[in-house]
């Protein structure tokens, strides 16, 4: 299956070469261009695109915003930012971006970029961790609000928390619970010694951790038991998690 892929530019001349390079490099297929942000948004919540190409001076709505607003809406978007202002470089890493192209950019260049893509589901790199983290508590339960009334989730259950589609998500091992509550305020409710943000949009249970690979630069991917999901993880925390998982 090819990876779908939106290229955003107020440059036809990028777009066609951007285009021409994903044709050479093969498994990509462009679902959308556009020349503007506000755009782009509606292109990638009609065809969920897994790679998006990014101008960042752009009119209506720059490309930081307008990343912004889609890794929201799905945190794994793959981000790569194609521009000729290397000074909003510094912003776009604190949005994980996977990648930051100064134009003129070379083709090997982006070529690079895009086998890392494809290399993705080949997971290289891993940590083995063995310390058993015990979380024995009895009854502790969220009281979640939600439209369909007040759930109680078990936090023994809880796998992972997520922002997914501007809401929250709670996944536990045989459910999940969408609601408007932020991740920060559940985070605050949960055990910390049980429970870490990996990412902003990512809470983990770390007894459920079997593995982590890398996911462009500066993210992670962590594989968790009881759950076909994965969570992202960022360079900073993952040396925190390197810390307390060391004997």
């Amino acid at each position: 299956m090819n990876i779908k892929v939106l290229i955003v530019d107020d440059e036809i001349g990028i777009r066609t070469i951007i285009k021409k390079i994903l044709d050479k490099s093969g498994g990509f297929e462009v679902v959308g261009e556009t020349d503007n942000g506000e755009e782009a948004i509606a292109i990638f919540k009609e065809h969920r695109p897994n790679v998006v190409f990014f101008d960042i001076e752009m009119p209506k709505c720059n490309g930081i915003d307008c990343a912004r607003i889609l890794t929201d809406i799905d945190p794994k978007t793959i981000i790569i930012f194609a521009t000729a202002h290397a000074e909003y470089m510094s912003e776009a890493f604190q949005l994980y971006a996977f990648d930051y192209l100064i134009k003129p950019f070379k083709i090997e260049r982006v070529m690079q970029t895009l086998d890392r893509i494809k290399n993705l589901n080949k997971p290289s790199y891993g940590d083995g961790i063995d310390k058993i983290i015990k979380h024995e508590k009895g009854l502790d339960k969220l009281m979640i609000k939600n439209k369909e009334g007040i759930s109680f989730v078990d936090t023994k259950e809880i796998v992972l928390v997520q922002r997914e589609e501007s809401s929250t998500v709670i996944y536990t091992k045989a459910d999940s619970f969408t609601t408007s509550i932020s991740l920060s305020d559940i985070e605050e409710k949960l055990d910390h010694t049980q429970f870490f943000r990996s990412h902003k949009s990512y809470i983990i249970n770390l007894s459920l951790i079997t593995k982590f690979y890398p996911y462009g630069r500066w993210t992670y991917i962590v594989k968790l038991k009881n759950t076909d999901k994965d969570a992202l993880l960022t360079h900073e925390k993952y040396e925190e998690i390197k810390k307390l998982f060391s004997l």
